[in-house]
This record gives structure tokens, sequence and C-alpha cells, in this order.
């Protein structure tokens, strides 16, 4: 007998739209968006868009929640990417000639294998898998990604850290002239964020170079980006040019412009209100605009996986 084990991220039927009601619905936030009455969503097609190369001997996730995927056009339309711009449908538009090859990835500190790696021989030698996630933004607004990437964990164990790296930093590509949006002092550039070596080992952290089954599109953090889906989404920096393995913990980006606001391990967590707005709920990007928010689930689901890693730790206080 088979059995299906739902997660407490996993969808209820009565959540799914239904498919004459979705294209409706797409049709009209699809030509509200040209017109410019629905501000950050925008279809492809109106920014020039076009989906990547297909990647090939991709593998299905034991991880993936059963939720049905968020429209493609969604994902690569409304997107963060302060880089691009600051607005949900500037980075489409403005990464849209951002080359991403070659790419290589700095590799650093407390490791035996350091150097510099080509994004290929990074990436290559490790099975490339699909993985449908639950992903949270910190403005309250949520998707579902299927995401293609690999375990940041088999790439770990390649590098060979030492026993001094304590946890994981990230850097960004820092370059104005192919990053518009560095060119203001909005944050302080290059990008960067940080995880403590449990978190990074753990099992659900991807590094994505893919969605949809091709490959990751400029705006979504092309060619390579870290994916923690029990986190807000700033955390799972994009475009990385620099891992090092470190015994403090690191600079984040959004620590050092706001401290208050944002802290170092910014699990999804309900009962953790930002300072300026509440995050025990969320709305489903896709859904009806009239539609009512739904409860954030803590660690955005994934509490069965990832609760044991903060035993013993305020979560109110560690933000």
């Amino acid at each position: 007998m088979f059995i299906v084990q739902k997660k407490p991220s996993d969808a209820k039927s009565s959540e799914i739209t239904p498919k004459s009601v979705f294209m409706n619905r797409r049709r009209f936030i699809q030509s509200a968006a040209i017109a410019g009455l629905i501000p950050g969503i925008l279809p492809k097609d109106a920014l020039g868009a076009g989906k990547g190369r297909k990647l090939d001997g991709i593998i299905k996730s034991s991880h993936s929640t059963n939720q049905k995927p968020t429209a493609y056009d969604l994902i690569t339309s409304y997107n963060n990417f302060y880089e691009f711009g600051t607005s949900k449908d500037m980075p489409a538009l403005m990464a849209r000639d951002f080359k991403t090859k070659p790419w290589t990835v700095s590799v650093k500190g407390e490791v035996n294998k350091p150097g510099l790696y080509d994004f290929d021989g990074l990436i290559k030698p490790h099975q490339l898998e699909e993985r449908i996630y639950r992903f949270r933004c910190v403005e309250a607004w949520s998707m579902v990604v299927p995401w293609v990437g690999i375990p940041l964990s088999n790439i770990i164990k390649r590098l060979d850290p030492t026993s001094k790296a304590k946890y994981v930093a990230f850097e960004t590509l820092n370059d104005p002239m192919r990053m518009p949006g560095q060119r203001r002092p909005i944050l302080q550039w290059p990008y960067v964020e940080g995880l403590r070596m449990d978190e990074a080992m753990n099992s659900l952290t991807l590094m994505a170079v893919g969605l949809y089954g091709e490959e990751l599109p400029n705006q979504n953090g092309a060619p390579i980006r870290l994916i923690v889906p029990w986190k807000y989404g700033f955390k799972s920096i994009k475009s990385i040019v620099s891992i090092s393995f470190v015994e403090k913990m690191p600079p984040t980006s959004w620590n050092l412009s706001a401290a208050q606001e944002y802290g170092f391990y910014a699990n999804v967590n309900p009962e953790v209100s930002h300072p300026r707005w509440s995050q025990a709920k969320e709305r489903k990007l896709g859904g009806s605009y009239f539609s009512p928010k739904v409860k954030t689930l803590k660690f955005n689901g994934y509490e069965e996986e990832v609760a044991s890693l903060y035993d013993g730790m305020d979560l109110k206080k560690f933000y």
C-alpha cells in the first residue's frame, strides 16, 4: 500500500486554484500590469525575459513539497535583486543582458582546497536535483519554486574545510558597470551573507543553478545562488563569486544596513514581527489579489528538518 506523507508546508486541495479561474486571473493580471495598474507584476514577454538552456540529468528530490509551483512568469518577473533595481519588476528588465559566462567562484579561508574554481568545474561533478521549495520573503509574500541545484553540503565536503571553519560566508559579484543598482549606496556593496556550518551542511540547503528545469535566469541570481528554504529570502544570496570558510560569524548585508530589523539567522518565525510589520501571515504570489493571507508556518514549514539546529536558542533574541 502506497501512503503519501504530507508535510505542514503541503497545500490543502481547497487552496489550489481551478485552472479556468487561474487563467482568467492571469490574463487580468498581465493586462493590468502592462497598463500600470499592478506595479511589480509584469509578464515575461513585456520584459523580453526569455527562458534559458534546458538542463540535463536532473533527478527529483524527496525534499520537495507537493504544492503546485508558482508560474514561471511570476517567479521571473517579481524579484528582489537590488543590484539591478529596488522595485520588483526592475531586475528582469535591467539584468536581461547580464553576462554570466565565463564565471568563477573564489574559495578561501579555513579550507584545504582553496582556489579559483570555474563554474562548470565547481558544479558538474555533482548530480543536479530539482527541489520544489516554499520560498518566503520578509515583505510577507511567498511562492513555490522548482529550483534546480546541488546540496551545498556536497560542495563543502569536496572543498574540505578545516576544523576551524565554523561559518560559511558568501559574496555577490561587485561590478557597477554590469550591475547598475550598485551605483547607488542602497546597501554596502558587495552583498554578503553567511551561514553557520551546521546550517550550511543541512540537507535542505541548496546551491541553485536553475529553475523549472532550465538555467537560472539572470534576475533570479544567475549563474549560481544560495537557497535556504527555512529562512527569509534575503539570506539566499545571488550571483555568488566568493565562498569563504571562517571562524567567526561573518557580516551580512541587511544586518549591516539595519541591525534592529534584520538579524544574522533570519529564520521564518511568525512569532517574531519585523519592527514595521507582522510576519504572522503571508500572501501567496499568483493567488487572487483579493484572497486572504494565510498563516505563516514556523521555519517556513520545514520545522521537522531544522528545528533541532536551534535547540536551546532564544529565537526572539537570535532573529
